[in-house]
């Protein structure tokens, strides 16, 4: 009831450490958001970030630069602009669906003037050390040390810290995994240090790694180079960045109904479906790209062109490295390449934070150990948080967002975490399942499922959308939010930090799609059959009726219990 929440809000309030002053480490694109959302919270930030601008990752630089994220200039995101927005500014309508680094630049900066938010941020300020006050036990307070650009170092207490300082500053190049880099006589570098193919061209490159950079640094590189060769270990099932009809990929594919089936059905028969579409678009062993894994165990890689370059001849697929020779490389097949001028490794990053003391956060082998990716569980006050540090199924600008959200919240004692070994044994039951797909423990322990992990902390700050009551009172609207793209919008519609313009920016996102299409105008085109109609969907529909049919025979009480959460708040 009403009057039971009003008491338990209270009885936080009174219990909760009283925060006020919070120090963000870092402007970019969680910073920006972490900023708002103290704002919007009645807390004071203080944003704290090394270089002269904002947009930390999406910042483009001619030069990579020490301690900082770095991208190549082609750079475009992998999630269409509706699904990456700030959950209460949607991307101007004009804006292609996917966004070079330049383009959404813009955006972050009309967000940060849109809201006010410069005026918090101290540039050429950079954050040393962050620790526990002397009086931590009691007051819950940090000691942050920064320098700034002239070299001098100053003190600040802060009542909570915000860490938004990334995880792509660290670069790792695995060099004593391979016998025989000594002798190498060509270079090595990391994607890190990449901006531009025009180092290569004409010579024969290996690219070490097929992660989304291993993709993209592959087909560019292949442009200009003699021969390029993208070797890898496990190889990765490949989609482009369109749907059905050209339409975004996620704007299809990240839907609540999707997220059911893939949950409740079989993961057999999903894998099967799923990996028969992306076999249809390329024939993965046929192209040498088939990895050991089912296609729904581990991200996707989204490469729009890389098939094309193997079907080309410009791209050359290859097995892991065994050793390098003076000039060239042995692959673990036997096969040899010679001349080879350069190596760039696509291999990931560390995601240690230098200014925060490795036991609070980082395992035996260098993982983080968060709470949810988010709270490190041993603090005897949660005054700290670390947002950003993670991988998704999905985009994770609306990700880290909520993570401000549910972060201040539990600042500010409107949300409880569970105790110390709750916690650690939710850290513990999530890596297990993680390792099942990721055996590199940095890797599992920062992997999440979007739809789920949104929901999760929507229902912690109170802003989960409430299903049920959407379908008795808006069915329309309920109708976009179940079988639509699950938008950042959603989880504005209700409770705290509810925007006015949650619902319509639902209803006209499609538009939003449509608009940078309508370039030039043509003949409307012969209505097409709604997907509700589709010989797909209804084929997928009746299994799902008669699968649930017998879960439902099987397991009532499970299927009540699930039914009357899917409209809890």
């Amino acid at each position: 009831t009403s009057e039971s929440y009003c008491r338990m809000f209270h009885q936080l309030k009174e219990e909760a450490t009283m925060v006020q002053r919070v120090a963000v480490v870092g402007a970019g694109v969680s910073g920006l958001a972490c900023i708002k959302i103290c704002v919007d919270e009645g807390l004071e930030p203080v944003c704290f970030e090394s270089s002269d601008d904002i947009g930390g990752l999406w910042n483009f630089k001619d030069s990579p630069e020490p301690q900082r994220s770095s991208i190549y200039r082609s750079l475009v995101a992998n999630t269409s602009k509706e699904m990456m927005c700030f959950s209460d500014f949607p991307m101007p309508d004009d804006y292609p669906n996917y966004t070079h680094n330049s383009l959404l630049m813009k955006y972050y900066r009309l967000y940060a003037e849109h809201f006010h938010l410069l005026r918090f941020i101290n540039f050429l300020m950079k954050v040393t050390s962050v620790t526990q006050s002397p009086d931590f036990s009691q007051s819950g307070q940090w000691e942050v040390v920064t320098i700034n650009k002239n070299g001098d170092e100053e003190r600040h207490i802060f009542d909570a810290v915000l860490v938004c300082s990334g995880h792509f500053t660290q670069p790792v190049l695995p060099l004593s995994d391979f016998k025989g880099h000594e002798t190498f006589c060509g270079t090595f570098l990391h994607s890190w240090d990449y901006k531009n193919p025009d180092a290569y061209r004409g010579k024969k490159v290996v690219i070490v790694g097929i992660g989304n950079s291993g993709g993209d640094l592959a087909v560019e590189i292949s442009r200009s180079a003699e021969k390029t060769f993208l070797s890898t270990r496990e190889g990765a099932w490949v989609i482009g960045r369109k749907s059905r009809n050209g339409l975004p990929l996620d704007m299809v594919g990240i839907t609540r109904f999707n997220n059911l089936l893939i949950k409740h059905f079989p993961g057999t028969l999903v894998n099967w479906v799923v990996e028969g579409a992306l076999n249809n678009k390329c024939d993965h062993k046929l192209y040498g790209l088939k990895p050991k894994h089912r296609a729904l165990d581990k991200r996707l890689l989204i490469n729009d062109d890389l098939p094309d370059r193997i079907l080309q001849g410009g791209l050359v697929m290859k097995p892991n490295i065994r050793e390098f020779k003076t000039s060239g490389v042995v692959f673990e097949d036997g096969t040899t390449e010679e001349d080879i001028d350069a190596i760039v490794f696509c291999t990931g990053y560390s995601a240690t934070i230098p200014f925060l003391p490795s036991a609070l956060s980082e395992g035996a082998y260098g993982e983080l150990i968060l709470y949810k990716k988010l709270f490190p569980p041993t603090l005897q006050h949660p005054t700290l948080a670390i947002v950003g540090i993670l991988q998704a199924k999905g985009p994770i600008m609306p990700i880290v967002e909520m993570q401000a959200r549910w972060a201040v919240k539990v600042f500010s004692g409107l949300s409880r975490l569970p105790s110390k070994e709750k916690m650690l044994g939710v850290i513990e039951a999530e890596r297990k399942s993680n390792m099942q797909s990721y055996p590199c423990p940095r890797q599992a322990a920062v992997q999440v499922d979007y739809v789920s992990y949104m929901d999760f902390m929507a229902k912690e700050v109170g802003a989960k959308p409430r299903l049920l009551r959407l379908l008795l009172t808006d069915p329309v609207l309920w109708t976009k939010v179940v079988f639509g793209p699950c938008t950042p919008y959603q989880y504005r519609l209700t409770g705290s930090g509810q925007w006015a313009g949650a619902r319509r920016a639902i209803l006209t996102q499609w538009g939003r799609v449509y608009k940078p299409f309508r370039t030039r105008m043509v003949a409307e085109p012969a209505a097409t059959k709604p997907i509700l109609f589709s010989p797909w969907f209804i084929t997928f529909g009746a299994t799902m009726v008669f699968y649930f049919a017998f879960v439902t025979k099987q397991h009532c009480p499970n299927m009540s219990t699930f039914l009357s959460d899917s409209g809890h708040q």
